[in-house]
């Protein structure tokens, strides 16, 4: 399907979604610039990045050297099949590619595995082992009147969040919605998207170091069940504070949790996702509370999700025995290849050259854009198109209640990673 298209003549394209960040804005104006593209409207720096990234069509690479498409698509087949435990990782590619590196690692006897999955763990355990109340990001940017950002620079991995989920003027049910209150639970997180009078009622800071915040929420558990809680500071925050965040959360109409796993980056981190579905239930026994989990850049949602769907388990699975076997800790890519486990590296980074493979001496497969910089020379190298820049394709949104459809914006060679995956197990 082709993208709408404005007035403004041939490739200028309106209502494109964005696939450079897990929100995946569909509002977005793409036009023409030389024989490139240029985000007319609706940008952020990670859109611009990606959209406007110049076209660059080098030739698939064996050692180094330039080869056939056919004849890299070769070697990694011969690469493959000699292989005792290849590791399928990275992962940043669409629905498509997801679908095609599953059935190729179910061919080849292979552990997938994304690279932003320890992030997604510190979510996955939680939704394994107690389960959560989340809302999605049409919900909250409709409904909500309270957001609680919970230790996650938000602003850094989703530049348009707030503009478009919490900043909005008007909701669906009303021209003219009451005020927001914003609460920064964390220390140094990035304000300044915080904007707008017309919805913005009050910002509220709250430095508490990341890894006491479930301390906070737990804490204010207790008390709403009516505990006693001995002293003046609660998490290294004044008492006061905690008891006024408390009393805002059980005055709200409709409160939001939102925290970004990639930002939770310090030990046992789970257990403050724990702590904020448990407190998220327990606000929603008497008042309409919820959570909302970001990240998903680099397609990590749609590899999650694809995985589950195909194999019944989350990432981390490995088909060596001929079926999915499941296990979070040792069939971590990152541990595979530092136990040696593995003799062997598939790679995929189609969005963005921020997905760069592990420095390794285990030989490579990589499969990325063009501007993707290993710090070792692959054994094969395949340059693969960008989903929705060189070519169609289908991503999850961070939320995981919308898929998206992603638009061909430009004429390119280069092929897309689910159909260079396609011919590998092909030749295998």
């Amino acid at each position: 399907m082709e993208p709408e298209k404005s007035s403004n003549g041939a490739n200028h394209y309106q209502n494109v979604a964005c696939p450079f960040c897990g929100i995946l804005c569909d509002d977005l104006e793409i036009g023409p610039s030389g024989s490139g593209l240029k985000v007319l409207k609706n940008g952020c720096v990670k859109s611009v990045a990606g959209f406007e990234r110049p076209l660059v069509e080098p030739k698939p690479q064996v050692d180094g050297k330039d080869v056939s498409l056919d004849e890299a698509i070769a070697e990694a087949a011969r690469l493959i099949r000699e292989s005792r435990l290849p590791a399928f990782g990275g992962l940043g590619t669409d629905v498509d590619g997801v679908r095609a590196v599953i059935a190729l690692a179910e061919k080849g006897g292979g552990v997938v595995d994304h690279a932003l999955s320890d992030a997604q763990y510190r979510n996955f355990r939680v939704l394994q082992s107690s389960g959560w109340v989340l809302t999605t990001l049409t919900e909250a940017r409709n409904r909500a009147d309270l957001f609680i950002i919970a230790g996650s620079d938000v602003h850094k991995l989703h530049p348009r969040f707030f503009e478009r989920i919490v900043c909005n003027e008007a909701s669906m049910f009303s021209d003219n919605p009451p005020k927001r209150t914003v609460v920064f639970l964390g220390e140094g997180l990035d304000q300044s998207a915080v904007t707008g009078k017309e919805r913005i009622g009050e910002i509220v800071t709250l430095p508490v170091k990341s890894e006491r915040i479930a301390e906070v929420l737990d804490a204010m558990r207790a008390l709403n069940k009516g505990a006693t809680i001995p002293g003046d500071d609660i998490g290294g925050l004044p008492r006061a504070a905690v008891d006024d965040l408390l009393a805002r959360c059980k005055a709200a109409s409709y409160g939001v949790v939102v925290w970004a796993p990639p930002s939770l980056g310090f030990p046992s981190a789970d257990l403050t996702v724990q702590a904020i579905s448990e407190f998220v239930k327990d606000i929603n026994l008497t008042s309409r509370f919820a959570g909302l989990a970001l990240g998903g850049n680099e397609g990590a949602v749609s590899a999650g999700a694809v995985c589950g769907w195909q194999s019944g388990f989350p990432l981390r699975v490995s088909f060596a025995s001929g079926k999915p076997d499941y296990d979070a800790e040792r069939y971590a890519i990152s541990r595979l290849l530092y136990a040696k486990e593995t003799d062997l590296l598939l790679w995929i980074a189609s969005f963005s050259p921020d997905l760069t493979p592990p420095d390794t001496d285990v030989p490579m497969i990589l499969l990325g854009t063009p501007s993707v910089k290993p710090a070792r020379t692959p054994k094969v190298y395949i340059p693969v198109g960008t989903p929705g820049v060189d070519h169609a394709g289908v991503m999850v949104r961070v939320d995981n209640v919308v898929s998206l459809p992603l638009r061909k914006l430009r004429q390119s060679n280069l092929p897309s990673a689910a159909s260079v995956l396609e011919k590998i197990e092909a030749a295998l």
